[in-house]
């Protein structure tokens, strides 16, 4: 039985380049989760003077319409890539602007989230995550994200809480 479905045979992702091993690694797929994950982080760089790497992993059918969409234009994956990294500096962007002084890297990938933020942690300081994405179980304590990456980052990973959402 495989014991890391998530990433068979253990192998690195030729896509997804691995953080710097001073950095923090901090999931934001736009929520708010993400968003208090993303604050808790920064505030722990800039304490620690450690880098911080943004990483946010998308789909097709999770990704913003590029700006030059328009019915009928099927836009290529680097305009999707694009509108997506326009969308994660847009959603960051108060939060960084609070922490001048830490050093931010921004990442979009094509890709798995859990996936994504489990390999490109692979050499960093820790993985931040938020309990909660956007996905549709609202009821659970832990997103499947969060769980994966708890389960099989080798890096420590802390685990923040949002806001709590009423159901």
């Amino acid at each position: 039985m495989d014991d890391n479905p998530g990433l068979p045979d253990d192998q690195a992702d030729p896509d997804v380049d691995l953080a710097p091993a001073s950095s923090i690694v901090v999931g934001h797929d736009g929520s708010e989760a993400a968003t208090a994950a993303l604050r808790w982080a920064l505030q722990l760089a800039s304490e620690l003077g450690a880098p911080v790497t943004i990483l946010r992993a998308w789909q097709i059918v999770t990704a913003p319409r590029p700006d030059n969409w328009t019915f009928g234009y099927a836009p290529s994956t680097d305009e999707f890539a694009e509108a997506v990294r326009t969308e994660l500096l847009s959603d960051a962007q108060s939060e960084l602007a609070r922490f001048p002084d830490v050093s931010v890297t921004n990442r979009v990938y094509h890709a798995n989230p859990a996936r994504s933020l489990i390999i490109a942690s692979q050499d960093a300081r820790m993985l931040v995550v938020g309990s909660r994405g956007r996905g549709g179980f609202r009821e659970l304590m832990l997103g499947s994200v969060s769980d994966q990456c708890v389960r099989y980052a080798r890096c420590p990973v802390v685990v923040t809480r949002g806001p709590r959402v009423e159901a």
